[in-house]
């Protein structure tokens, strides 16, 4: 059951325009769909308006009339990254166009569950709220929206989630991924499209030459960048251009208190955070708030003006992140031992995994699955209580490309209605909820589903490379130029090269990692690199064929350059 792995070049036409000065880059572009050079402009003044999103003009208008009022405004968030960002990008926000009494409601995962529940709404009645603003959610909270409504709230909903047949009977609508909506990406995040509302109220303030025309908005960029990279939404031009301004802002120094406290804990230098130090340094600590704790710990950390006690807040991010890490790394040796229990004989043409446990933490589930999906190359579902004791689970789901995991849960759900208590999500990742006693029931549906549906060719793992470097390009100019060509990320991968080389050295460290000098094959020249939890007890082969990125190494100042070992073959 372990994947079947094979490396091959990304196509691209090779009548493809010249899109940059280096022939390595315009290649590079071609091969992720760049067809032109002004899709390599990544300035604000490109961003696409939000003139096209359906439900904006009703969006607007109830932003204002709140403004106006001085209504009471509830920003409803989520427990994740994208959805603790867009919440501090609404309540900052508002505030800056003039808003003066927003508050903000996180659900917590156990209590409530996801999104605008009635039971959130319930607990909003000491808030008084005249208008829910839901982030990075909503759009499958009908039966939350429609209690919000019998209370006498208006709900906006802004989500960017995919949406269900029905949709909610809220005041307004704002998701580039509902029916009609004609805005050109579809990739937003949940902090994308709160952020999209707020320039279009800007502007409407503007054409009224009212207070708060004149906010500046691009001091949020910072928060935008984060959630977008956390919530691994595709980078497509419009997201690119959204991430670089906020990259920007955060390594000059002109971020929030928060984002700052954020980066020093981990240990990041400034002026050279990029994408990837968001994604695992930044992103993750305050994930772990949704996760173990309570999601308004990180929203705090970053609403705080107060670089103290922003610091503070980030330290207990930091030390909730260290316990989530134990946490998930037991989780993830229990799966490994029921993976390792699985007779693969009986089962060759298995496609799909399931796991629960009663004692898992419904907050560190989805990280199981993704490590596992990726062990295996999979889909993988990984169940917990919804909290100890509790008659019902919490699943969450990770798929391979080209097997849409959300359209096979809607399909269980139309065989079996009544199997799946709640589910929404993505096509590579989702989430449901389901009685404890339906599990053997909902094991079986889903791997019938997973048999009849998934193509066993999806099953082969391909690993897409850009091809080899010259030995001449194996250098820091290279790597230099490839870094300052970003942001990089899901749906504009990082670059990948192949290339066949000599082991000429080597090294263990921290008895799992291995430090390797390799030398390219009829080259002259040896290069460092450094292969991660590559060490497997043996002496590697004395010729490798590696994939890498090519990266700067400025570890105690070298100013050189390496590799980072992605994955290793014999030749």
């Amino acid at each position: 059951m372990l994947p079947n792995r094979s490396i091959q070049q990304r196509s691209f036409a090779p009548e493809s325009a010249r899109l940059h000065e280096s022939v390595l880059l315009s290649r590079i572009y071609a091969a992720r769909g760049i067809e032109r050079a002004e899709q390599t402009d990544l300035s604000l003044q490109h961003l696409f308006p939000p003139d096209t999103m359906r439900g904006l003009e009703n969006a607007v208008a109830l932003v204002m009339d709140a403004i106006a009022r001085q209504s009471r405004i509830v920003v409803v968030g989520d427990f994740d990254c994208d959805g603790a960002t867009g919440t501090a990008v609404a309540v900052r926000g508002l505030r800056m166009l003039g808003a003066e009494q927003v508050l903000f409601k996180v659900p917590h995962r156990v209590r409530h569950g996801y999104g605008l529940t009635p039971g959130l709404v319930e607990d909003l009645a000491d808030m008084n709220p005249d208008l829910i603003i839901t982030v990075d959610s909503g759009i499958a909270c009908n039966p939350g929206v429609a209690a919000a409504n019998i209370r006498g709230y208006r709900v906006l909903v802004t989500d960017h989630h995919l949406p269900g047949d029905v949709l909610p009977s809220a005041a307004a609508i704002l998701n580039p991924n509902q029916p009609g909506c004609g805005f050109p990406s579809k990739a937003l995040a949940g902090v994308g499209v709160i952020f999209y509302l707020l320039v279009a109220v800007r502007a409407a303030l503007r054409s009224q030459k009212a207070p708060g025309a004149d906010a500046d908005l691009s001091a949020l960029l910072d928060l935008v960048a984060i959630g977008t990279i956390a919530d691994m939404v595709k980078l497509d031009a419009n997201n690119r251009r959204l991430v670089r301004a906020g990259l920007a802002r955060i390594n000059a120094g002109r971020c929030q208190p928060g984002v700052s406290a954020l980066a020093r804990i981990g240990g990041l230098e400034p002026g050279k955070i990029d994408a990837m130090d968001i994604g695992f340094r930044i992103g993750p600590k305050i994930n772990a708030a949704g996760r173990l704790e309570d999601m308004a710990l990180g929203i705090e950390c970053l609403l705080a003006d107060d670089p103290q006690c922003a610091m503070e807040m980030a330290e207990n991010l930091h030390a909730i992140n260290l316990e989530r890490q134990h946490l998930q790394q037991d989780m993830l040796d229990d799966a490994e031992t029921m993976f390792a229990s699985i007779d693969l004989g009986a089962f060759p043409d298995q496609k799909c995994l399931i796991l629960h446990q009663p004692d898992w933490h419904p907050g560190i589930i989805g990280l199981v699955a993704s490590r596992m999906k990726d062990r295996i190359h999979r889909p993988v579902l990984v169940f917990a209580p919804s909290e100890p004791g509790s008659a019902e689970l919490r699943g969450s789901c990770r798929s391979i490309p080209g097997f849409h995991i959300r359209d096979a849960l809607a399909l269980a759900d139309a065989r079996h209605p009544g199997l799946i208590a709640r589910f929404g999500g993505h096509a590579m990742a989702a989430g449901l909820t389901l009685d404890r006693d339906m599990f053997p029931e909902f094991h079986r549906v889903f791997m019938t589903i997973v048999s009849e549906t998934l193509d066993p060719d999806l099953l082969h793992e391909i690993i897409l490379t850009d091809g080899p470097l010259t030995e001449k390009e194996l250098c820091r100019d290279t790597a230099v130029m490839l870094a300052d060509s970003g942001p990089w990320g899901q749906g504009f991968p990082v670059p990948l090269f192949d290339n066949a080389f000599e082991v000429i050295g080597w090294q263990v460290l921290k008895d799992k990692h291995l430090k390797l000098q390799l030398k390219p094959v009829h080259g002259k020249a040896s290069i460092q690199a450094i292969h991660f939890n590559g060490y497997s007890g043996e002496s590697p082969p004395s010729q490798v064929r590696v994939v890498y990125e090519l990266q700067t190494n400025d570890f105690r100042e070298r100013c050189d350059v390496q590799l980072l070992i992605r994955h290793v073959e014999a030749v």
